[in-house]
């Protein structure tokens, strides 16, 4: 374990200033002027980001407040209009996807992207690196990729007896319940050995049974060296596990801060609650208004409220 990560990760925001936009000591992502527009609406209305290297950070917000948009223009499954970002020090603006997972930077998403008609091992060997097999010519000479295919499923098993998932090896991915298939998409972006994953809403539809078992590998992905950057509406697991926490509101960040101090924030009431109200963003607003973007998260989803996919 390092001085700089896993358990010292909240200290390296000490001295880091509670606005918008604030320098971070060690920023692995960086981001300005990020916009994306869809006709006339402007969804993502970045000025300035910085994530900071191995530490969760949080990226929150009411309903379209253009997280999930963020994530893809990041990520390279969408174009921005304006703006410039760098991951490690290296430009990635324009860079695909395909590209942007090479350079080490992963994503999961809110609806989960497992090939239900394949096995859950294969889906999981689909995420390696450097597979020689894939080239046409070298499949066609076994011993040239025999071996690279033996080190890809020993690693795919590794993973998915961390994520006990080992006994769903030969399933079909389309059998898992919903927080399964959670777990192997997790456990499918570490194939490529990542330096930094992204989560878009990781408890979305989970049955509250996995939820601990969700929360334990999130922060082993810190305690593992890794920079984590999750978008989610439960803000319990929030103030449990981020060291610090992005607040968008309509395109635009409006706050930034560690938990406590961010869920006292004029700004961030203002965003979930209206800027025209008299109650303060305590325990009681954040559980009415959790509830009802997870029931409006749940139906997009088709899944019933407190019920996982089965």
């Amino acid at each position: 374990m390092t001085a700089e990560s896993p358990a010292h990760a909240g200290q390296g925001f000490a001295g880091v200033p509670r606005v918008p936009g604030s320098a971070k000591p060690d920023p692995i992502l960086v981001a300005d002027g990020v916009t994306r527009q869809f006709g006339g609406v402007l969804a993502v209305d970045v000025a300035h980001l910085e994530v900071q290297r191995h530490a969760i950070t949080a990226l929150i917000g009411p309903n379209g407040a253009g997280k999930t948009t963020f994530f893809n223009l990041m990520t390279g499954f969408d174009k921005a209009n304006h703006g410039t970002w760098s991951f490690e020090g290296r430009t990635l603006a324009g860079t695909p996807a395909a590209q942007v997972a090479r350079r080490g930077m992963v994503r999961t998403f809110q609806l989960t992207k497992a090939l239900s008609r394949m096995t859950v091992l294969d889906n999981m060997r689909l995420g390696a690196r450097e597979q020689p097999g894939e080239n046409l010519f070298v499949s066609l000479v076994r011993p040239a990729w025999r071996s690279r295919e033996s080190e890809i499923t020993d690693k795919a098993m590794t993973l998915l007896e961390r994520f006990r998932l080992e006994e769903k090896a030969q399933d079909f991915a389309g059998s898992l319940s919903g927080g399964q298939r959670k777990l192997l998409e997790m456990a499918r972006a570490l194939m490529s050995d990542p330096v930094m994953v992204m989560l878009d809403e990781p408890m979305a539809g989970v049955n509250p049974a996995l939820t601990q078992s969700l929360l334990g590998h999130i922060t082993a992905l810190r305690d593992d060296g890794m920079t984590v950057l999750f978008v989610e509406h439960d803000m319990h697991m929030v103030r449990h596990i981020s060291d610090w926490v992005v607040v968008m509101a309509q395109g635009e960040i409006v706050a930034e801060g560690p938990p406590a101090e961010v869920m006292g924030d004029r700004a961030v009431v203002d965003a979930y609650l209206g800027a025209h109200h008299d109650t303060d963003l305590g325990d009681d607003a954040l559980l009415e208004e959790d509830s009802r973007i997870t029931r409006e998260a749940e139906a997009e989803a088709d899944v019933g409220p407190g019920e996982d996919r089965s």
